[in-house]
């Protein structure tokens, strides 16, 4: 039985999936590991969510990224049989050359580490296996899906900064990120509704790291991230958009160095910083504190804002999706949300939010409103596999 072997590297997780291939793409197995460094956990399901495994481990055994890709890597040889032919990986930034998925080789490996400055909390942990592998097994072909990949091909006008051309041409350009994601909501909203799919719609995507994104007829029109993965809404520990005015005063002013205000920005603000507290959305929704409600009301609020943006930009808007982890898992969230689009039409049905369903607006509702799992992993799978086959 062939197999792929799909890798999405974050700096302290490692999830990763194995896909039989036979004409199609069947999932076989489902891991991750979390807490990598500060309390390792390794948990595994097969194919019909049964339990293959769940351990932790001490802190020194899996005190790094190749140390967890060495330990499932490890189980993946005892427990799981089958002939690995390809290996697909996550890679946040692919620059401004890339619109599809690439086979990778050191001058690739070499193009993207290029880009680590633009996006220091992921490009590090996304290289991290695919040059492990590269050294260990130099023969096993290896493909780079990226986030930005979706968002080329846009108006131009959706990718110009208002700065000298030539910055442009050197690749200062917003790339938009979360595309794995928008692309897999964009087909399975065809799937589930045809006619919407084929609309003005606007994907929240709502975890820890979070943007939004204009779609008309399938197609990235807009986002709202762009040069880096810091841009936009605020997200878990980045601050979002903010006036580049702060950061000149943060420099000249306060006497940051260039590494301190890449701490601050991407590491100790957003909801964490907001909020002086957490970056988790459970922890604020369940605290009392202040800063909690802050964080929370000032990331609703910029939902809203940002939603009229991108509307704008579609000339109208048929739906509004949710994916990631709070856009799928948290009704109280979406409803907070959809509070701010009845403007645009938005009405929720209580039930069928609380319930989970595809579907959630009400029949009465302008606006269609969906809560839609996203699933980066199969889509690097499809994209591995398209590539083999090409």
């Amino acid at each position: 039985m062939d197999t792929v072997l799909v890798v999405n590297a974050g700096s302290s997780s490692l999830k990763f999936e194995v896909f039989a291939v036979s004409g199609s793409l069947t999932r076989l197995v489902k891991g991750k590991m979390e807490g990598i460094g500060t309390a390792p956990r390794l948990a595994i399901k097969g194919a019909g969510g049964e339990r293959l495994a769940d351990a932790s481990y001490p802190n020194e055994t899996v005190a790094d990224l190749p140390a967890a890709m060495r330990l499932v890597g490890e189980w993946l040889r005892e427990r799981h049989d089958g002939r690995l032919i390809a290996v697909g990986h996550r890679v946040v930034h692919g620059g401004p050359n890339h619109m599809r998925p690439a086979r990778i080789d050191e001058t690739l490996l070499h193009e993207l580490e290029r880009y680590t400055p633009l996006a220091p909390l992921h490009q590090p942990s996304n290289l991290a296996p695919i040059r492990a592998l590269l050294e260990r097994q130099p023969q096993l072909t290896q493909v780079a899906c990226f986030d930005t990949a979706f968002h080329r091909g846009r108006d131009p006008m959706a990718d110009h900064y208002a700065i000298p051309a030539h910055y442009f041409e050197e690749g200062v350009r917003r790339y938009g990120f979360h595309g794995l994601s928008y692309e897999y909501v964009a087909g399975r909203l065809a799937e589930i509704a045809p006619d919407v799919g084929g609309g003005r719609v606007i994907v929240a995507h709502l975890g820890s790291g979070a943007s939004m994104c204009a779609l008309r007829s399938g197609k990235s029109v807009e986002s709202t991230l762009g040069f880096t993965a810091l841009d936009g809404l605020p997200m878990g520990t980045r601050c979002g958009q903010i006036d580049p005015g702060v950061l000149l005063y943060l420099l000249q002013q306060r006497g940051m160095s260039a590494a301190e205000l890449q701490d601050l920005l991407y590491r100790e603000s957003g909801l964490k910083g907001l909020s002086g507290a957490s970056n988790d959305v459970r922890d604020l929704l369940a605290s009392e504190e202040p800063g909690a409600a802050l964080a929370l009301d000032h990331f609703v609020h910029r939902i809203g804002l940002n939603a009229g943006m991108l509307a704008a930009a579609l000339g109208g808007l048929d739906a509004f999706v949710f994916t990631a982890g709070v856009g799928e898992n948290s009704p109280v969230m979406r409803e907070r949300i959809c509070r701010k689009l009845e403007w645009l039409g938005a009405k929720l049905d209580s039930r069928r939010n609380a319930a989970g369903e595809l579907l959630i607006s009400g029949d009465d509702s302008r606006l269609a409103i969906y809560a839609v799992p996203t699933d980066e992993e199969l889509m690097i799978a499809r994209h591995t596999y398209a590539l083999l086959a090409a």
